[in-house]
């Protein structure tokens, strides 16, 4: 036994969901990660585009079930990376975009503007024309951006797409969308506007995971439909936005961890007010269905009332269409052995590359050491931090229990990171440069291919 392992017991252990292409990739291909990341440095993504797809299929799948009109929108801000607006032109999906590079990258890929999204709050004047031109669906955060778009709309002699967002009465906080008694009065500005201003339905804004609460906020919005409609306004459409949850980790493991985990598990006493639910019971395309089985007070599924109202419904699930479609490499570069039973693993890189620490938060799931476990290797506990000369540039604070102690050299994988960790924040501070990402594919035998993100694929996805 080590003498970090004799000193001190971690938090139990926290294994990574580990997708079938994914478990491939390290089991039989681990040497391609290793040239992979001894040609293009560390750290390195590596994107899974077909995993993608499938979570678009899910979902797609889930509404086509149900029985509902609808349209999955990728909320791009949750990766940077060019092979997923691919997939949406392939498939037929839309895309949520927050900036005019977010637009331009999405029609560039051949996603259409009548299926692209433009949210955000106080948008560009470029963008809102950018977007008005290329048909795209503009969602109002406010009144001020409600007049704005008219007046674009009316110097571009082409009448703007629009959604109302709606801000719920459980989020008072938000600075997000419009009260119920703005709402209204948006209303009449659309009524009184219609030559430049086209209502097609209403969006919402929620924090947290709750298919319950998106249900009822659809519900309320469903009403406001008819309501519009009664004006004489066109609204068929509502955006119940993303919020749909992924599940990392096994439930079981999870629940150990919660119970057991403490402020000694971590470098330096770290404390973090809250985690990412990452075993989630209602994830994915089965958290869409829950949320169109729920029932109003009349008894009535939602899907039921969707169907009846002729309602088509938007989502814009972003992390649970990159649930297992990405992972994260890092070399090691040091192993720093504490006087206080630990050691710290200082990795080629920064955690500007592992973004929940923007969340003031630990991205959990346990990382892979790559390789082989010499028989009768003594387990090794280590904290991860990055390269820069910051303390506080820890990649993993807690301090995780790995098979054997590793070696400069060694790369490590942080599973299940395509959703807002990979890229979110990434930063080439002290001039490093930025991560290079890889797509990666595998033909009908699961042989991978692999090309920069920034190249475009010649030949459409091969769906397996």
């Amino acid at each position: 036994m080590s003498e970090s392992t004799a000193c001190l017991q971690p938090a139990p252990l926290l294994p990574a969901l580990q997708h079938p292409l994914v478990q491939r990739l390290l089991e039989v291909h681990a040497g391609l990660l290793h040239e992979l990341m001894n040609g293009l440095g560390s750290p390195l993504h590596l994107m899974l585009p077909q995993v993608f797809a499938q979570n678009a299929v899910a979902f797609s799948n889930c509404l086509r079930r149900a029985g509902v009109d609808g349209l999955v929108m990728y909320a791009k801000k949750a990766n940077k990376a060019r092979c997923l607006v691919n997939v949406c032109a392939q498939l037929g999906l839309g895309v949520d975009a927050a900036s005019a590079e977010e637009l331009t990258q999405a029609l560039g890929a051949g996603v259409p503007g009548r299926v692209i999204g433009i949210s955000g709050p106080a948008k560009h004047p470029a963008l809102m024309r950018m977007a008005i031109r290329q048909h795209c669906l503009l969602a109002m955060d406010s009144l001020e951006e409600l007049h704005a778009c008219a007046e674009i709309a009316e110097s571009e002699q082409c009448g703007a797409r629009v959604l109302l967002r709606w801000r719920p009465d459980s989020q008072p906080r938000s600075r997000f969308g419009m009260t119920t008694p703005e709402l209204d009065h948006a209303l009449r500005i659309c009524q009184s506007l219609q030559a430049h201003l086209g209502l097609e339905g209403f969006s919402f804004h929620l924090n947290g995971y709750s298919p319950d609460e998106r249900a009822e906020a659809t519900h309320h919005l469903l009403a406001r439909c008819l309501d519009a409609r009664r004006l004489g306004l066109g609204a068929d459409c509502i955006d119940i936005g993303g919020g749909f949850a992924v599940r990392y980790v096994d439930t079981a493991a999870w629940r150990d961890f919660e119970a057991q985990q403490r402020a000694e598990h971590y470098h330096a006493g770290k404390t973090f007010d809250s985690f990412y639910p990452y075993a989630s019971q209602s994830h994915g395309a089965d958290m869409l269905a829950a949320v169109l089985a729920f029932k109003n007070d009349t008894g009535n599924a939602l899907s039921k009332c969707l169907r009846r109202e002729g309602i088509r419904l938007l989502i814009e699930p972003g992390r649970a269409l990159l649930d297992q479609a990405g992972v994260t490499l890092f070399r090691v570069q040091g192993v720093k052995d504490r006087p206080d039973g630990y050691g710290v693993l200082t990795v080629a890189g920064t955690s500007f590359s592992m973004s929940e620490q923007w969340f003031n938060s630990e991205y959990l799931p346990d990382p892979v050491l790559l390789g082989d476990c010499p028989t009768g290797a003594a387990p090794y506990i280590a904290c991860v931090a990055g390269t820069s000369c910051l303390d506080s540039d820890m990649v993993s604070w807690r301090k995780l229990r790995l098979p054997r102690r590793p070696s400069p050299g060694d790369v490590l994988v942080y599973l299940n990171t395509a959703g807002y960790q990979m890229d979110s924040n990434e930063s080439p501070f002290h001039d490093l440069p930025l991560p290079h990402k890889v797509a990666i594919e595998f033909d009908g035998e699961q042989h991978p291919r692999w090309r920069l993100d920034s190249i475009a694929p010649l030949q459409d996805l091969h769906l397996i």
